[in-house]
């Protein structure tokens, strides 16, 4: 029983890890006040450009390096048309994630002749002696890989920068009152673009680790839905880092949960279960109906200040 509950706590956590990272980027992004429904297509593209930098070099760590940047560059464009050329949010981040749907697909089948790849190299986990046989922790802490222990790293760390330092102060400020950000002679826009890059870097490291750690291999549209998601965990989450990544290990182990159902050949059609996440992300957000409040110029965009 104990390691049965070791091994589903093991799941959620890696299950639990794409989802996080998205989640994270999109807090950066949204505590701006730049909507960014782009985190699918940002998983995506992180997804595919890790694979095949590590299908032609053999290096998973070109493959990281190459999905942290194509991330980037995603958020660079969803910056450029939400903040400089004040597109409508919403609609930049939906005409991202199609534009990423379909040329993944189209260079998977250039690059990959069934549109997938063999099986990569992938990443492997750390084993830290002694630590690792704990009971229940053990497995869930102390054997993972760089990126999960990136990924704590990065948590903690938002959280000191976002409420404890001017730079925080100044992105939140951001997201909540820009011209009152832009009176004191900061650029909203410089800040603006900053904060949806790092989303776009982090959500792609999200993609890195679909592709690297979780399933080892590139598939057309293996995101499904994470980035949607990783929005429902920021919004369960309030914005904040810590209570995000939680939200997402709870949509991590339904996650979990639903694949464990159909292995034990439970009677219940498969399209039900894998619907499972899915509605504990709506049932989420409908209990959290008027009670989560969002920054205030978030989907607002600033007009650029003129010389």
């Amino acid at each position: 029983m104990t390691n049965f509950f070791s091994d589903y706590l093991v799941s959620s956590l890696r299950l639990a890890v794409p989802l996080a990272f998205a989640a994270l980027g999109g807090l950066y992004s949204e505590r701006s006040g730049v909507l960014n429904i782009a985190l699918e297509g940002m998983l995506l593209t992180g997804a595919f450009t890790s694979a095949v930098a590590t299908f032609y070099t053999h290096n998973v760590w070109f493959g990281v390096l190459a999905a942290f940047i194509s991330g980037g560059l995603v958020g660079l464009l969803h910056a450029f048309l939400s903040v400089s050329l004040r597109v409508d949010q919403l609609v930049s981040g939906l005409a991202l994630n199609l534009v990423a749907a379909g040329l993944t697909s189209f260079l998977a089948r250039l690059v990959f002749s069934s549109g997938n790849t063999q099986r990569l190299l992938g990443i492997k986990p750390i084993i830290i002696p002694g630590l690792a046989n704990l009971p229940l922790i053990g497995p869930l802490l102390f054997q993972q890989d760089v990126l999960v222990y990136l990924l704590l790293t990065l948590i903690a760390l938002s959280t000191y920068v976002l409420f404890y330092t001017s730079l925080g102060l100044t992105l939140r400020a951001v997201g909540e009152s820009p011209k009152a950000v832009d009176t004191s002679g900061i650029s909203v826009q410089k800040v603006r673009y900053l904060a949806v890059i790092v989303s776009g870097c982090l959500a792609g490291l999200g993609g890195a680790y679909l592709s690297l750690v979780q399933v080892k291999y590139f598939a057309e549209g293996m995101s499904a839905g994470k980035g949607f998601i990783a929005i429902a965990a920021l919004i369960f989450g309030k914005w904040h880092p810590i209570a995000s990544a939680l939200a997402c290990f709870l949509f991590g182990s339904t996650e979990a949960l639903q694949l464990r159902i159909q292995a034990l050949g439970v009677n219940i059609p498969y399209q039900f279960l894998t619907m499972l996440p899915y509605i504990v992300a709506i049932l989420a957000l409908i209990g959290l109906a008027g009670r989560s409040t969002p920054p205030a110029a978030l989907g607002v965009s600033y007009p650029e200040k003129r010389a």
